[in-house]
């Protein structure tokens, strides 16, 4: 992959974020020397005039556009629309420039979250469009998919290669811990923490812990998205997920053997679950671009866990 990465521009949106910075870490790694990253403070990708500027200032072949704003269910209940008009003109503009300014290649990484509420599990890509997204972030997950047609259009009226990655929840050192935006896993990593220091007895976790969900390494959904830079060319998105199920009452139970609490969990049925189910067949990725993920969740969440205990000055592994 050396070959294919050295002496190429490539800008890379949100490389300073949970996903971007390991991505941009692996392109390094793979002799990628003419990379750029645009930051916020200097380029909102939300304005005409940042995304002209981000431009003008690589002048990328491909583009990898990681950006976008994203949380967990209360997140998105709190801020639909803000989910809906950052993601959506963030990517709508950035497309329409990079096609204007000549980039070769635009990989959007898209989300599960634009599949069907009630999708067939193992949601295979062919399903995406049998339904409504789960109401709770249906703002989100569509306008990540209106991106999805805007590059399969693209690529019909300008003969611009646009692909689309469909990811599921990431996990991983380096996530945000913050309990107001936080996806599942850290959340509930910093709940069983904070509540074996604090010698409580009990945990609150929200919905019933019925709903199911898919979760990848971030270093594993990073491989995925590099290999399907180099090496996929096609109009359909494709799943980049594990290929493992996982119900939240069972992540629950994981998590709070990973962390060493030994509490009751009380499960807080006042709020949703989300989606009932979320499962991906990634047969697609491997065989498109020959990505399967290689880090169990077991092994993920003690790297995510000692990483966290870490950050805050407690040491590693509990």
């Amino acid at each position: 992959m050396k070959s294919y990465w050295r002496g190429r521009s490539v800008m890379v949106t949100g490389g300073g974020g949970f996903l971007g910075r390991r991505l941009v870490t692996k392109l390094r790694a793979l002799g990628a020397d003419r990379l750029f990253v645009p930051r916020k403070i200097d380029y909102d990708l939300r304005t005409q005039a940042g995304i002209d500027g981000a431009l003008e200032a690589s002048h990328p072949e491909i583009v990898i556009h990681l950006a976008g704003l994203s949380g967990g269910i209360g997140a998105n209940r709190s801020m639909p629309g803000q989910m809906f008009y950052d993601n959506a003109i963030m990517g709508v503009q950035l497309i329409e420039a990079a096609r204007v300014s000549g980039v070769n290649k635009f990989v959007t990484m898209g989300t599960v979250c634009s599949y069907p509420k009630f999708a067939q599990v193992p949601f295979r890509e062919t399903d995406l469009w049998s339904g409504y997204p789960e109401e709770t972030n249906a703002a989100y997950g569509l306008a990540k998919k209106m991106l999805l047609v805007q590059g399969q259009a693209y690529r019909d009226q300008y003969g611009f290669n646009s692909i689309h990655l469909l990811g599921v929840n990431l996990y991983g050192p380096g996530d945000d811990f913050d309990l107001g935006t936080s996806h599942v896993i850290p959340a509930l990593i910093r709940k069983f923490l904070e509540a074996k220091g604090a010698g409580n007895s009990a945990v609150d976790v929200w919905g019933s812990g019925n709903a199911s969900r898919e979760f990848l390494y971030v270093d594993d959904a990073a491989s995925g998205i590099l290999l399907a830079a180099e090496h996929y060319d096609g109009a359909d998105p494709v799943n980049l997920g594990s290929g493992e199920e996982i119900s939240i009452e069972a992540l629950t139970q994981l998590i709070a053997e990973l962390t060493g609490f030994s509490g009751a969990i009380n499960w807080d049925r006042s709020k949703p679950d989300g989606q009932p189910r979320r499962g991906l067949d990634t047969s697609q990725a491997l065989a498109l671009f020959g990505f399967s993920a290689t880090t169990p969740l077991r092994d993920g969440l003690r790297a995510t866990i000692d990483w966290y205990l870490e950050s805050l000055g407690v040491g590693s592994r509990v």
